[in-house]
């Protein structure tokens, strides 16, 4: 058991770090408080290898593992979770469906283009009636000669009125239940394929959050991505990668929240001293980072199982539910540290507390990453 990062991935993190530093810092608040997506830093982001990382590279990949792409999305998020969102949806959920389901001919098309940032990808489960349900999708797909008919909507979609591409989940067969649920690609510019309303979040404002609207679109019928009635299997095995990439998105905002109030800590003075001094602020500071730690080692978990080819789904929504969990309450604490400083725009700490929910709430609630493991314990005793 190696709790050690390896000379390559201790580089990946430097490269990472410096690039949010660079690239994103100077630009976050802007891009909160006008929710605007910094497409330009997909570009660059396709440059250094980021937006494929799992991938292998004959579909222009850059054939890293679970573990570095949990880097990479901590350290996005640790500057910028709006842009570590983005990211990840595009990585994990998009190309990671299309990876997973696709034929060869639709990997030669999508994954290059998704790899370089040339396509943002988008991935379409979500409804307004069918959330934590998954299996109540209503979006339906009708085969009609050559052709597929998609009719219904999707809600709350990362990347929505922006994607280049997007996979969406829509009902082929309604006796069959969630068995019933297929996959298909759907690219910018189909007829009766739009972008819907665009949402006003709480935090996480610079990743685009939209709904997507099928009106009798039309799509050829090789866009079908995946067997026939697949698509909730399917589903279900992009999560259990997804919520470890929400563990890193979580894992990252506790840590910038955490680097920004040990640095307030040491600087600020009270009472003739800094407040680092006082052991109600080190109480704080060192409960903060035993939660981070704990975090980050159940994530590490998940990955390295995943990377190993062995079962991971408790080990993903235990990750997943306890980085989530722990992000607001570091970013709670972080604010707490700062004081009033901590409640205004200037100190980047109440924009991690905004940010830190969507963790406990996107690819599996808190509640439901409960029931996942419970069944998992459960289905294992005798």
């Amino acid at each position: 058991m190696d709790f050690e990062l390896s000379e390559d991935q201790r580089l990946l993190k430097k490269t990472v770090r410096d690039f949010a530093e660079r690239e994103l810092k100077p630009h976050s608040r802007e891009w909160d408080e006008t929710q605007q997506f910094p497409r330009e830093i997909f570009g660059k982001l396709g440059e250094l290898g980021l937006l494929a990382v799992v991938f292998p590279e004959q579909y222009g990949g850059s054939a890293m593992s679970t573990v570095d792409y949990t880097i990479v999305i901590e350290e996005l998020a640790r500057v910028d979770a709006g842009v570590a969102l983005s990211t990840a949806a595009h990585n994990s959920l998009s190309s990671g469906h299309i990876y997973l389901a696709g034929t060869e001919e639709q990997k030669m098309k999508y994954l290059p283009k998704l790899a370089t940032g040339e396509f943002v990808g988008a991935w379409g489960l979500t409804e307004n009636q069918a959330g934590s349900d998954a299996g109540g999708t209503r979006t339906t797909a009708v085969k009609d000669g050559d052709s597929w008919v998609l009719n219904g909507s999707k809600t709350f979609i990362t990347n929505g009125s922006l994607a280049d591409i997007s996979v969406v989940m829509a009902v082929t067969d309604k006796s069959k239940g969630k068995k019933g649920i297929s996959a298909f690609l759907i690219d910018r510019g189909t007829k009766g394929f739009r972008p819907g309303k665009k949402e006003d979040k709480l935090g996480v404002r610079s990743s685009d959050t939209s709904e997507l609207i099928l009106e009798d679109c039309r799509i050829p019928e090789g866009n079908l991505l995946g067997a026939p009635g697949m698509g909730f299997v399917d589903t279900l095995r992009i999560l259990d990668r997804g919520r470890i990439g929400i563990a890193a998105f979580s894992i990252g905002i506790a840590q910038g929240a955490f680097e920004a109030s040990l640095s307030y800590a040491k600087g600020r003075k009270q009472f003739g001293q800094a407040i680092a001094e006082f052991q109600g602020i080190q109480f704080k500071l060192s409960e903060m980072a035993v939660k981070i730690d704990a975090a980050r080692l159940l994530m590490l978990r998940a990955a390295a199982l995943r990377d190993a080819g062995r079962e991971h789904k408790i080990e993903s929504a235990m990750a997943k539910l306890y980085a989530s969990e722990i992000a607001v309450q570091v970013a709670l604490e972080a604010i707490q540290i700062h004081g009033g400083y901590g409640y205004v725009k200037d100190y980047p700490v109440e924009r991690a507390l905004r940010d830190s929910k969507l963790g406990t709430i996107g690819e599996g609630t808190s509640e439901v990453q409960k029931l996942v493991i419970a069944r998992e314990l459960l289905s294992r005793v005798a």
